[in-house]
C-alpha cells in the first residue's frame, strides 16, 4: 500500500512515510494505546508531559495517521457535535458553557504545542466562515447566533455578518450573509499528526505500526504478534471501532469524502477571497467543509456518502464517483470563476465516528483500567486535543477542570442491530440530502429535516 495515495494530504506531508517497526512479541508497559492518530497521540504527549517516567506504548494497525487523522478537511476548530442547547438539556446550562469554552482554549492550545515542538503544519489562525444562501440557511445563520447570545457568548466568539462583509471573506455566489467564529485554524492535518507521531517519540513513547490490534481486555491489547500487559488500555480507534471484538455497535463508521483543485491562480483568489485562509461552510443541512491551503489549493469535502452494512470499513468505500462529482459540482456553484470544470487534482475519502447520541465521550473505568475517546462526528481536530488532556488527567487521578466537563465518563447507547441500523443511518442521509434540495428550489425550509433534527437531539 502506497500510503501517500491515500489523501492529498498524505501525499504532501514533510518526511517518507515508511512503517515504524511492528510489534514482534509480548511485552509490558504502564499504559497501551490502541490507534495512532490524534486521540492517542495527544493522549501519549500528555502523559509525558505529566510524568516523563511512564512506558507508554502505542499500537496501530497501519501508520501514524492512516486514519482520518490524516485525511480531514483541516479545520482545528471549537466545533462540537452536539448543541449548547442539548448539551444544556442533558448537563446544565453551567455545564455547556464550560464545555464550549475549553473548546475555545482548546484551539489555542493545540496552536501552542505546534510551535512548541516545532510542527509545521501550516497552522493558520483564520476562523471559520459559514454562509448563508438561502432564506431557509439566513434563518439557521440568525438561529446559531441567537444561541449563542442565550448562552453568554458574544460578537468576538460567534457574529452574524451581512452580505458585504461575508463577501469579503468568501465571495461565494449568491451569499446573503453568513456566521463567522475566530475559533478555527485551518492546518495541514497530516503534517499535524506525522509531527505528533514524531513528538511523543522524542518523550519517550514507542510506536508499533503494522500491528493490527484485534481485541483489548482489562490488562492488554491482544494482537496477532503478542499481547501488550498494562494496567491502563487506552481505545482510540474512532470510525475502525467497530473492528475491534466487542465493540460492533459502539460507533457507526459513517464516512466523508474530499477533493483538491489544482493549485489557483492569483486572480481566482483575489475573487474568492479566504485571504485569511478561513475555513468555510454554508447552513446546508448535508455538511460541507472547506480551506484554503498553504500552496493556493481549495481543499473541499462533505457527507453524502452511503452507510455500510455491518459497519464495514474497506480501502474501496474511500472513493465513490458519484459523491466526487457531486463535490465537483457544489464547489463550482459556490465559485462559479472556477469555470465549468473545476479542476480537481486529487479525491480521497474515510470513516469517522458516530455514536448513537451523536455525543462525543471520553473516559476511564479505574475499575477495569480500561479508557475511551471518540465520537467527534468529523469535529476530532481540535476535539481530540481535549480529550487527550482530559485523559491524561483521569488516568493519573487527578482531578480538574477538565475531569469535571459534561461529556466525560458519557456513555453513548449502543448502535441499533442490522438492518435496523442500515436502514436508519442511510434513511437519515437520504432525508437530509432531499430537504437541502427542496430548500434549494422552494426556498423554504424543510419540516422533514427539522424533525429529524429534533429526534437526534439536536
Amino acid at each position: 500500500m502506497r500510503y501517500q495515495d491515500l489523501s492529498y494530504w498524505l501525499s504532501t506531508v514533510d518526511e517518507p512515510i515508511t512503517a515504524r517497526p511492528a510489534l514482534t512479541g509480548d511485552a509490558d508497559a504502564d499504559v497501551v494505546i490502541v490507534g495512532a492518530g490524534y486521540t492517542g497521540l495527544w493522549t501519549a504527549y500528555y502523559l509525558t508531559q505529566a510524568d516523563p517516567t511512564l512506558r507508554i506504548v502505542v499500537l496501530e494497525r497501519q501508520v501514524a495517521g492512516f486514519g482520518a487523522s490524516g485525511r480531514n478537511g483541516g479545520w482545528c476548530s471549537a466545533l462540537l457535535p452536539t448543541s449548547l442547547t442539548a448539551l444544556a438539556r442533558r448537563h446544565g446550562r453551567d455545564a455547556a458553557i464550560a464545555m464550549q469554552r475549553t473548546m475555545h482554549g482548546t484551539v489555542r492550545e493545540i496552536g501552542r504545542v505546534v510551535a512548541a515542538e516545532g510542527i509545521d503544519c501550516h497552522w493558520a489562525y483564520g476562523g471559520t466562515v459559514v454562509l448563508a444562501r438561502s432564506e431557509p440557511q439566513l434563518d439557521r445563520a440568525r438561529a446559531a447566533v441567537a444561541e449563542a447570545r442565550e448562552f453568554g457568548f458574544g460578537p468576538a466568539d460567534l457574529d452574524l455578518l451581512g452580505p458585504d462583509e461575508a463577501a469579503t471573506r468568501c465571495s461565494a455566489e449568491g451569499v446573503r450573509a453568513a456566521t463567522y467564529t475566530p475559533h478555527c485554524a485551518a492546518v495541514h492535518p497530516a503534517r499535524l499528526v506525522r509531527g505528533l507521531a514524531r513528538a511523543v517519540e522524542r518523550r519517550g513513547v514507542t510506536i508499533h505500526e503494522r500491528t493490527p490490534v484485534t481485541r483489548i481486555d482489562s490488562g492488554g491489547a491482544v494482537t496477532p504478534a503478542g499481547t501488550v500487559r498494562a494496567p491502563v488500555v487506552v481505545r482510540a480507534t474512532e470510525g475502525y471501532t467497530p473492528g475491534l471484538s466487542g465493540y460492533r455497535r459502539a460507533i457507526a463508521p459513517v464516512y466523508s469524502l474530499m477533493i483538491a483543485t489544482e493549485p489557483l491562480p492569483a486572480a481566482a483568489w483575489e475573487r474568492i477571497g479566504l485571504a485569511e485562509r478561513e475555513t468555510f461552510s454554508d447552513h446546508r443541512h448535508v455538511i460541507v467543509y472547506g480551506q484554503r491551503t498553504a500552496d493556493g489549493r481549495l481543499a473541499f469535502g462533505g457527507r453524502g456518502a452511503p452507510y455500510h452494512f455491518g459497519s464495514r470499513v474497506r480501502p474501496d468505500f474511500d472513493r465513490e464517483p458519484r459523491v466526487f462529482a457531486a463535490l465537483r459540482r457544489t464547489l463550482g456553484e459556490l465559485f462559479p470563476m472556477l469555470g465549468p470544470d473545476v479542476p480537481v487534482s486529487h479525491s480521497w475519502g474515510g470513516p469517522l465516528g458516530v455514536a448513537r447520541d451523536w455525543s462525543a465521550s471520553v473516559g476511564y473505568d479505574r475499575a477495569s483500567g480500561l479508557a475511551w475517546a471518540g465520537g467527534y462526528v468529523g469535529d476530532g481536530v481540535g476535539t481530540s486535543n481535549l480529550a487527550g488532556r482530559t485523559l491524561a488527567d483521569l488516568i493519573r487521578g487527578e482531578h480538574t477542570e477538565l475531569t469535571g466537563l459534561p461529556w466525560v465518563n458519557h456513555r453513548s447507547p449502543r448502535w441499533e442491530p442490522e438492518p435496523l441500523r442500515w436502514l436508519a443511518v442511510n434513511a437519515g442521509l437520504r432525508v437530509m440530502l432531499s430537504a437541502d434540495e427542496v430548500e434549494s428550489r422552494t426556498g423554504r425550509p424543510s419540516r422533514r429535516a427539522a424533525t429529524l433534527a429534533h429526534l437526534l437531539g439536536h
